[in-house]
């Protein structure tokens, strides 16, 4: 992708890496109801859905079953998993439908160390295509390619038979106009610190004569330190988020089993109030709070009240068929309130196991005329059982 930029590239690259939704506070009736009023956040990709099942399913993953991508919806599932290794990578197209260059990669792996505890890692790399830097006069300044990655470290221990709990801790780059000047003022990547806090439980229960088990689980995600592109003090929040769900299953037979799960969740940042500014720096007070107050705020501060705080919360939902425990079809849907965003969509996908490797693919269908980065895309994961690689490996006897 070539784009010439001549202004302010730092806000035009946030807008691309999120969700290409992000609208300003315009009301548009007397009494202030009815307008567009979306919670932004810096470095956005941090909630993108970086794993094709996760994606297949509504972008759902705090209570469903343990897998590979845990260490993203809720840490804390690891300490249930089946499997005592395992390592995945995905690979999601961005923007299809108008580029070729633009993708999130994803890959993650675990470990376990004893029969409470398990170790986890991650590394989401987001590429924003190649891009050409242009002065007023359309003289070429630059050729660059945007990019955004986070590393993490988790740490999952089970502390009865039917709970556990996580932590994960991150590093977070992002280099959008590494070079370049807005107003004078030269732009530098933004780094940041952060740590998510998860919960999960999970018990069997009988559904008539079936078998069946419930889950549910919580995790605060990305708390951490507020970041900046340049040497201004005015920093903005990374996406906090508070999420919590629920899932049930029931194993018809030996070979059928079928799960409903659902997610909740709400970014834990200060909803824009842009009528409330400081005189003495033209900066909106919302800008001004640490992370922490921004976090206890975020349940009572937005400008309509708690009607408003409602339609932050956005939900996601999806059915997951298994047959064998080796092909499986899924199904979702995600909401997002229209003045907070507008995402809705549907997703679909399949997944296949065997053995030693496993293959997810997600496909996402709009239900709306908001556009979304990955509309009619489709992504997949791969992923490794080290375990049953060795078995495998071993001679017979």
């Amino acid at each position: 992708m070539k784009n010439a930029l001549k202004c302010l590239p730092v806000v035009a690259l946030l807008i691309l890496a999120g969700n290409l939704q992000a609208q300003v506070t315009v009301p548009t009736s007397a009494d202030g109801e009815d307008y567009l009023n979306t919670v932004t956040t810096a470095v956005p990709f941090l909630r993108i859905a970086p794993d094709a099942r996760g994606g297949s399913m509504g972008d759902v993953g705090i209570a469903t079953s343990p897998d590979g991508a845990s260490i993203f919806w809720n840490n804390a599932k690891f300490a249930f998993h089946e499997e005592n290794s395992g390592l995945a990578i995905t690979y999601t197209p961005w923007l299809s439908n108008l580029v070729n260059d633009i993708f999130l990669a994803y890959l993650n792996g675990f470990w376990r160390t004893d029969e409470l505890s398990v170790v986890s890692g991650s590394l989401r790399y987001f590429s924003l295509g190649n891009i050409t830097f242009t002065d007023q006069n359309g003289q070429v300044l630059q050729d660059f390619r945007p990019n955004e990655f986070a590393l993490d470290f988790g740490y999952a221990r089970k502390l009865s038979d039917n709970f556990s709990t996580g932590l994960v801790l991150k590093y977070i780059y992002s280099n959008l106009a590494s070079g370049q000047f807005v107003n004078g003022i030269p732009i530098k990547p933004a780094n940041g610190v952060a740590a998510d806090i998860s919960v999960f439980y999970t018990g069997e229960v009988e559904m008539g004569s079936k078998d069946a088990f419930i889950n549910a689980g919580a995790n605060i995600a990305n708390l951490g330190n507020k970041v900046t592109y340049t040497s201004s003090t005015e920093r903005d929040f990374i996406p906090t988020n508070l999420g919590v769900g629920a899932s049930i299953g029931v194993n018809f037979d030996e070979y059928n089993k079928l799960a409903w799960s659902i997610d909740f969740n709400k970014l834990l940042v200060p909803t824009p109030d842009t009528t409330d500014i400081d005189p003495a720096n033209g900066i909106p007070d919302y800008k001004e709070l640490s992370p922490v107050s921004g976090v206890f705020s975020s349940f009572s501060d937005a400008p309509n009240g708690f009607s408003e705080e409602l339609n932050e919360i956005t939900i996601g939902t999806g059915l997951e068929y298994w047959y064998n425990n080796q092909f499986a079809v899924r199904g979702g849907f995600f909401f997002e309130d229209p003045t907070k965003g507008g995402r809705q969509f549907f997703t679909l996908g399949l997944g296949l196991k065997y053995n030693v490797f496993g293959l997810d693919f997600s496909y996402l269908i709009p239900s709306s005329n908001q556009q979304n980065p990955l509309d009619n895309t489709l992504r997949f994961t791969l992923s490794f059982d080290f375990e049953a690689l060795a078995s495998d490996a071993e001679p017979a006897e």
